[in-house]
Protein backbone atom coordinates (compact mmCIF):
# COMPACT_ATOMS: atom_id res chain seq x y z
CA UNK A 1 0.00 0.00 0.00
CA UNK A 2 2.59 2.39 0.66
CA UNK A 3 3.80 1.67 -2.98
CA UNK A 4 1.15 2.84 -4.62
CA UNK A 5 1.75 6.75 -4.61
CA UNK A 6 4.94 5.89 -6.16
CA UNK A 7 3.51 3.74 -9.16
CA UNK A 8 0.53 6.52 -9.00
CA UNK A 9 3.47 9.51 -9.70
CA UNK A 10 5.79 7.05 -12.27
CA UNK A 11 2.18 6.23 -14.04
CA UNK A 12 1.73 10.07 -14.53
CA UNK A 13 4.88 11.09 -15.62
CA UNK A 14 4.60 7.92 -17.99
CA UNK A 15 1.53 9.20 -19.60
CA UNK A 16 3.08 12.95 -19.72
CA UNK A 17 6.05 12.08 -21.56
CA UNK A 18 4.60 9.51 -23.95
CA UNK A 19 1.35 11.74 -24.75
CA UNK A 20 3.05 13.80 -27.31
CA UNK A 21 4.77 11.02 -28.94
CA UNK A 22 1.99 9.27 -29.49
CA UNK A 23 -0.07 12.13 -30.60
CA UNK A 24 2.34 12.93 -32.92
CA UNK A 25 2.67 9.26 -34.45
CA UNK A 26 -1.23 9.65 -34.86
CA UNK A 27 -0.82 13.01 -36.03
CA UNK A 28 1.00 11.56 -39.29
CA UNK A 29 -1.98 9.12 -40.25
CA UNK A 30 -4.90 11.88 -40.49
CA UNK A 31 -5.29 14.29 -42.98
CA UNK A 32 -4.90 17.79 -42.80
CA UNK A 33 -8.37 18.79 -42.10
CA UNK A 34 -8.43 16.21 -39.35
CA UNK A 35 -5.31 17.43 -37.73
CA UNK A 36 -7.40 20.78 -37.69
CA UNK A 37 -10.66 20.16 -37.18
CA UNK A 38 -10.55 17.07 -34.27
CA UNK A 39 -7.09 17.04 -33.38
CA UNK A 40 -7.35 14.70 -30.22
CA UNK A 41 -9.73 11.87 -32.25
CA UNK A 42 -8.08 8.89 -33.90
CA UNK A 43 -7.71 9.06 -37.74
CA UNK A 44 -10.24 7.91 -39.85
CA UNK A 45 -8.66 6.04 -42.08
CA UNK A 46 -4.40 5.47 -42.05
CA UNK A 47 -2.59 7.67 -44.40
CA UNK A 48 0.25 5.84 -45.07
CA UNK A 49 0.90 7.69 -47.69
CA UNK A 50 1.96 10.91 -45.44
CA UNK A 51 5.12 9.17 -44.57
CA UNK A 52 6.17 8.23 -48.42
CA UNK A 53 5.16 11.83 -49.20
CA UNK A 54 7.22 13.07 -46.28
CA UNK A 55 10.68 10.86 -47.29
CA UNK A 56 10.57 12.63 -50.96
CA UNK A 57 8.63 15.88 -51.85
CA UNK A 58 9.66 16.75 -48.29
CA UNK A 59 13.56 15.46 -48.76
CA UNK A 60 13.55 14.41 -45.35
CA UNK A 61 15.01 10.82 -46.43
CA UNK A 62 17.91 13.02 -47.62
CA UNK A 63 17.91 14.92 -44.12
CA UNK A 64 17.82 11.17 -42.70
CA UNK A 65 20.95 10.50 -44.75
CA UNK A 66 22.53 13.65 -43.43
CA UNK A 67 21.93 12.99 -40.00
CA UNK A 68 22.94 9.43 -40.67
CA UNK A 69 26.77 9.95 -41.71
CA UNK A 70 27.18 13.02 -39.63
CA UNK A 71 26.17 11.59 -36.42
CA UNK A 72 27.85 7.91 -37.33
CA UNK A 73 30.72 9.82 -38.30
CA UNK A 74 30.98 11.87 -34.89
CA UNK A 75 29.92 8.99 -32.59
CA UNK A 76 32.66 6.45 -33.89
CA UNK A 77 35.04 8.84 -33.57
CA UNK A 78 33.93 10.28 -29.97
CA UNK A 79 33.65 6.65 -28.39
CA UNK A 80 37.18 5.53 -29.31
CA UNK A 81 38.91 8.84 -28.23
CA UNK A 82 36.61 9.24 -25.54
CA UNK A 83 37.58 5.74 -24.64
CA UNK A 84 41.07 6.06 -25.07
CA UNK A 85 41.58 8.82 -23.09
CA UNK A 86 39.53 7.58 -20.51
CA UNK A 87 41.37 4.35 -20.38
CA UNK A 88 44.45 6.28 -19.94
CA UNK A 89 43.26 8.84 -17.40
CA UNK A 90 42.11 5.96 -15.25
CA UNK A 91 44.57 3.52 -15.29
CA UNK A 92 48.06 5.53 -16.17
CA UNK A 93 49.60 7.95 -13.45
CA UNK A 94 51.21 10.84 -14.72
CA UNK A 95 51.94 14.66 -13.23
CA UNK A 96 48.52 16.76 -13.98
CA UNK A 97 46.55 13.98 -14.67
CA UNK A 98 44.06 14.88 -12.23
CA UNK A 99 44.09 18.08 -14.15
CA UNK A 100 43.25 16.99 -17.25
CA UNK A 101 40.58 15.25 -16.43
CA UNK A 102 38.66 18.03 -14.17
CA UNK A 103 39.44 20.36 -17.20
CA UNK A 104 37.14 17.86 -19.27
CA UNK A 105 34.73 18.04 -16.58
CA UNK A 106 35.03 21.30 -16.36
CA UNK A 107 34.06 21.81 -20.26
CA UNK A 108 30.33 19.95 -19.50
CA UNK A 109 29.53 22.79 -17.99
CA UNK A 110 30.40 25.68 -20.59
CA UNK A 111 27.30 26.68 -22.44
CA UNK A 112 27.12 25.50 -26.38
CA UNK A 113 25.90 29.22 -27.34
CA UNK A 114 28.88 31.18 -25.62
CA UNK A 115 30.90 29.09 -27.72
CA UNK A 116 29.05 29.66 -31.28
CA UNK A 117 30.75 32.95 -32.36
CA UNK A 118 34.22 31.63 -31.70
CA UNK A 119 33.54 28.57 -33.20
CA UNK A 120 31.91 29.72 -36.20
CA UNK A 121 35.20 31.61 -37.20
CA UNK A 122 37.53 28.47 -36.29
CA UNK A 123 35.85 25.91 -38.59
CA UNK A 124 35.62 29.00 -41.38
CA UNK A 125 39.37 29.43 -41.18
CA UNK A 126 39.25 25.71 -41.50
CA UNK A 127 37.66 25.68 -44.71
CA UNK A 128 35.33 23.27 -43.32
CA UNK A 129 32.19 25.53 -42.96
CA UNK A 130 29.02 24.31 -44.66
CA UNK A 131 30.83 20.41 -44.67
CA UNK A 132 29.72 17.49 -42.99
CA UNK A 133 33.29 16.63 -42.39
CA UNK A 134 33.27 20.50 -39.76
CA UNK A 135 30.19 18.80 -38.38
CA UNK A 136 31.57 15.54 -37.20
CA UNK A 137 34.88 17.45 -35.53
CA UNK A 138 32.46 19.91 -33.92
CA UNK A 139 30.30 17.20 -32.42
CA UNK A 140 32.99 15.28 -31.51
CA UNK A 141 34.63 17.54 -29.49
CA UNK A 142 31.62 18.40 -27.59
CA UNK A 143 30.11 15.05 -26.64
CA UNK A 144 34.24 13.85 -26.09
CA UNK A 145 34.32 15.19 -22.31
CA UNK A 146 30.69 13.78 -21.64
CA UNK A 147 32.09 10.00 -22.45
CA UNK A 148 35.63 10.60 -20.86
CA UNK A 149 33.72 11.13 -17.60
CA UNK A 150 31.26 8.49 -18.15
CA UNK A 151 33.96 5.68 -18.72
CA UNK A 152 36.63 6.83 -16.08
CA UNK A 153 34.75 5.17 -13.38
CA UNK A 154 34.56 1.81 -15.78
CA UNK A 155 37.91 1.68 -16.38
CA UNK A 156 38.91 2.43 -12.94
CA UNK A 157 37.10 -0.17 -11.55
CA UNK A 158 38.08 -2.87 -13.64
CA UNK A 159 40.37 -5.52 -12.16
CA UNK A 160 44.16 -4.67 -12.42
CA UNK A 161 44.95 -8.40 -11.97
CA UNK A 162 43.67 -9.09 -15.58
CA UNK A 163 46.04 -6.27 -16.81
CA UNK A 164 48.85 -7.60 -15.33
CA UNK A 165 48.41 -11.05 -16.51
CA UNK A 166 47.63 -10.20 -19.80
CA UNK A 167 51.08 -7.68 -19.85
CA UNK A 168 52.91 -11.27 -18.30
CA UNK A 169 51.28 -12.78 -21.42
CA UNK A 170 53.18 -10.63 -23.33
CA UNK A 171 50.14 -8.58 -24.65
CA UNK A 172 51.06 -4.61 -25.63
CA UNK A 173 49.79 -1.77 -23.99
CA UNK A 174 47.19 -1.61 -27.02
CA UNK A 175 46.22 -5.36 -26.89
CA UNK A 176 45.45 -4.92 -23.74
CA UNK A 177 43.22 -2.10 -24.02
CA UNK A 178 41.52 -3.84 -27.12
CA UNK A 179 41.46 -7.01 -26.44
CA UNK A 180 41.17 -7.11 -22.52
CA UNK A 181 39.82 -3.95 -21.25
CA UNK A 182 37.02 -2.66 -24.24
CA UNK A 183 35.36 -6.13 -23.84
CA UNK A 184 35.06 -5.78 -19.94
CA UNK A 185 33.87 -1.58 -20.18
CA UNK A 186 30.85 -3.33 -22.22
CA UNK A 187 28.16 -1.99 -21.05
CA UNK A 188 29.71 1.33 -20.08
CA UNK A 189 30.55 1.79 -24.21
CA UNK A 190 27.10 0.86 -24.79
CA UNK A 191 25.56 3.03 -22.26
CA UNK A 192 27.43 6.15 -23.37
CA UNK A 193 27.27 5.37 -26.72
CA UNK A 194 23.23 5.68 -26.69
CA UNK A 195 23.45 8.84 -24.83
CA UNK A 196 26.20 10.44 -27.29
CA UNK A 197 23.78 8.86 -30.12
CA UNK A 198 20.42 10.94 -28.37
CA UNK A 199 22.69 14.17 -27.93
CA UNK A 200 23.96 14.14 -31.24
CA UNK A 201 20.47 13.11 -33.49
CA UNK A 202 18.74 16.11 -31.92
CA UNK A 203 21.24 18.32 -32.08
CA UNK A 204 19.69 21.63 -33.85
CA UNK A 205 21.93 24.47 -32.48
CA UNK A 206 25.37 23.88 -33.61
CA UNK A 207 24.10 22.31 -37.01
CA UNK A 208 22.15 25.71 -37.45
CA UNK A 209 25.06 28.06 -37.40
CA UNK A 210 27.63 25.78 -38.86
CA UNK A 211 26.16 23.95 -41.56
CA UNK A 212 24.03 26.94 -43.71
CA UNK A 213 23.48 24.51 -46.82
CA UNK A 214 20.76 23.51 -47.46
CA UNK A 215 21.58 20.57 -49.68
CA UNK A 216 23.27 19.20 -46.17
CA UNK A 217 20.76 20.20 -43.71
CA UNK A 218 20.66 17.37 -41.19
CA UNK A 219 17.25 15.80 -39.81
CA UNK A 220 16.79 18.29 -37.14
CA UNK A 221 17.32 21.58 -39.85
CA UNK A 222 15.08 20.40 -42.22
CA UNK A 223 11.89 20.27 -39.61
CA UNK A 224 12.54 23.25 -38.90
CA UNK A 225 12.66 24.63 -42.25
CA UNK A 226 9.48 22.32 -43.45
CA UNK A 227 7.44 23.71 -40.88
CA UNK A 228 8.35 27.51 -41.46
CA UNK A 229 8.45 27.38 -45.31
CA UNK A 230 5.14 26.22 -46.23
CA UNK A 231 3.47 29.40 -45.13
CA UNK A 232 -0.57 28.95 -44.93
CA UNK A 233 -0.46 25.60 -47.41
CA UNK A 234 1.57 24.32 -44.47
CA UNK A 235 1.54 20.55 -45.17
CA UNK A 236 0.79 19.40 -41.59
CA UNK A 237 0.67 15.53 -42.77
CA UNK A 238 3.70 15.58 -43.75
CA UNK A 239 5.61 17.51 -41.50
CA UNK A 240 4.34 14.85 -38.55
CA UNK A 241 5.23 12.40 -40.79
CA UNK A 242 8.61 13.72 -40.87
CA UNK A 243 8.83 13.91 -36.93
CA UNK A 244 7.88 10.31 -36.51
CA UNK A 245 10.63 9.12 -38.92
CA UNK A 246 12.90 11.03 -37.05
CA UNK A 247 11.60 9.95 -33.32
CA UNK A 248 11.90 6.08 -35.17
CA UNK A 249 16.13 5.75 -35.17
CA UNK A 250 15.97 7.44 -30.76
CA UNK A 251 13.33 5.09 -30.23
CA UNK A 252 14.58 1.52 -31.63
CA UNK A 253 17.92 2.47 -30.32
CA UNK A 254 16.62 3.01 -26.91
CA UNK A 255 14.17 -0.23 -26.99
CA UNK A 256 17.16 -2.77 -28.33
CA UNK A 257 19.70 -1.57 -25.75
CA UNK A 258 17.40 -0.90 -22.70
CA UNK A 259 18.83 -3.40 -20.37
CA UNK A 260 22.18 -2.40 -21.58
CA UNK A 261 21.64 1.39 -20.78
CA UNK A 262 20.09 0.43 -17.01
CA UNK A 263 23.51 -2.04 -16.69
CA UNK A 264 25.70 0.46 -17.80
CA UNK A 265 24.35 3.16 -15.47
CA UNK A 266 23.96 1.02 -12.38
CA UNK A 267 27.56 -0.44 -12.81
CA UNK A 268 28.67 3.35 -13.24
CA UNK A 269 26.85 4.10 -10.05
CA UNK A 270 28.32 1.31 -8.12
CA UNK A 271 31.86 1.79 -9.52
Amino acid sequence: MRRIPLHLALLSWTLVTAFPLLWAVLSALKTDREILSSPWSLPESPQWTNFGRAWTEADIGRYFLNSAVVVGGALALTMLLGSLAAYALARYPFPGNRFVYYLFVASMFFPTFLALVPLFFTVQQLGLLGTQLGLVLVYTAFATPFTIFFLHAFFRGLPTAIAEAAFLDGCSHAGVFFRVMLPMAKPGLVSVAIFNFLGLWNQYLLPLVLNPDPDDYVLAQGLAALSTSQGYRGDWSGLFAGLTIAMLPVLIAYVVFQRQIQAGTTAGALR
